[in-house]
């Protein structure tokens, strides 16, 4: 998208709506109560959102531009490919659309908080999530701890991933898995020193949630800590608190 496209006018209030989780969170971190008319449904609840407080101070919609149009948003956040659809009815409304890249590594979460805060009309609202980001990089642990990522089903993250990123600069040094998934006798042969236990959806009953009350599981020898799995979902910059709060108690 041009630079152009996405300037407001100077005397234009922002009044901006985003459309999906993801993009939700840039939105809700960085923009002011009054800006914000719209996020999607999955940001107003508690299982998915680390954010669902300020979430529901507002309009829940589906990822449609259609469900926001009455709230008369002048900026539309998307992430990963809203559509063409999409990008073309924001143009016939003379909407700012905003399309955020699907974040693959570190440097594609900083030039996402980069671009919300300039659309927003304020640079200096992404320096403070600006400066703990750097800082964690700056301070990493110099030889990550022996570690894998675990969730329901013994689903984890490949080495090379965004979350494996975010695992390091936590400390640890995911290991490389088949599938990218821990099986049970990956626990019983060669069990890793550290896992990092997802609770996502940790109260609702399924197989992947018994998996990890397995005996196995739970007598593997490896070090559990309890991770927030919500910021997971999106690894975008609400995982920098939960990696502050990994590293702190791992030392």
């Amino acid at each position: 998208m041009p630079a152009s496209a996405l300037l407001l006018g100077a005397s234009a209030a922002v009044r901006a709506a985003s459309l999906n989780l993801c993009a939700d969170e840039y939105l809700l971190l960085l923009a002011k109560p009054a800006e914000v008319v719209g996020v999607s449904y999955l940001a107003r609840d508690p299982a998915e959102s680390m954010l669902w407080q300020r979430a529901r101070h507002y309009p829940g919609n589906r990822g449609s531009i259609e469900e926001v149009i009455e709230a008369r948003p002048n900026v539309v956040l998307t992430m990963g490919g809203g559509g063409r659809s999409t990008a073309l009815l924001a143009r016939r409304l003379k909407l700012t659309s905003v399309d955020l890249k699907l974040p693959a590594s570190l440097d594609d979460v900083k030039a996402n908080l980069e671009l919300v805060a300039r659309t927003l009309g304020d640079e200096r609202r992404a320096l403070p999530w600006l400066e703990r980001l750097a800082s964690l990089r700056r301070t990493a642990p110099a030889d990550g701890k022996d570690g894998a990522f675990v969730t329901g089903g013994g689903l984890s993250v490949a080495p090379g991933s965004l979350g494996a990123r975010w695992m390091r600069l936590a400390g640890f040094s995911q290991r490389p898995l088949g599938g990218a998934r821990l099986t049970l006798e990956d626990l019983v042969i060669a069990p890793p020193k550290v896992l990092i236990v997802s609770n996502y959806r940790g109260n609702q009953y399924s197989r992947g949630q018994v998996w990890l009350n397995h005996p196995l599981v739970i007598r593997s020898g490896a070090r559990s800590l309890a991770t927030d799995g919500r910021p997971w979902t999106c690894l975008g910059p609400t995982m920098i608190p939960e990696i502050e709060r990994l590293r702190g108690i791992a030392r």
